[in-house]
């Protein structure tokens, strides 16, 4: 997997997307983990909780997308993915950065439909949602 080929693959992903200079077919659902693995670990100056919504929404703009009520950012989808990826990271404390990714993305997490396990499609991806922070209907996040 190239995303997780080593710790520079990572980062290139990361400093692609803050930069807006990643291309479109290369941020794919492991990509996003990648970045976020990347950031978190060495760059964990930034709150990601607060900076990446701004970030996305950029990078998103940047590929000629836009950030609506039904397309681009969605803030429960990125809020569960930073809390699914910072608890995936803790657990694998000392571990190289790329086996971490590589661990994620064989569980649950990289499958790109994990977050049905605690939402139903309409609460997912309702206008609510997508703006802010909804709990999940289905049952708590456990990571």
């Amino acid at each position: 997997m190239v995303e997780f080929a080593n710790e520079a693959a990572m980062e290139r992903l990361a400093m692609g997307m803050m930069s807006c200079s990643l291309a479109k077919e290369e941020w794919t659902h492991a990509a996003h983990f990648a970045a976020t693995l990347w950031l978190m670990e060495r760059r964990p100056e930034m709150r990601l909780e607060v900076e990446m919504p701004g970030l996305i929404r950029r990078f998103n703009a940047s590929l000629g997308g836009e950030n609506t009520d039904t397309a681009g950012y969605h803030e429960t989808i990125t809020q569960a993915s930073l809390r699914a990826a910072r608890a995936f990271l803790v657990a694998r404390s000392g571990m190289a950065l790329e086996e971490v990714g590589r661990e994620l993305m064989g569980s649950r997490l990289g499958k790109s439909d994990w977050l049905m396990e605690y939402w139903t499609r309409e609460r997912l991806f309702s206008v609510e949602a997508r703006r802010g922070w909804v709990e999940p209907d289905l049952k708590g996040l456990e990571f």
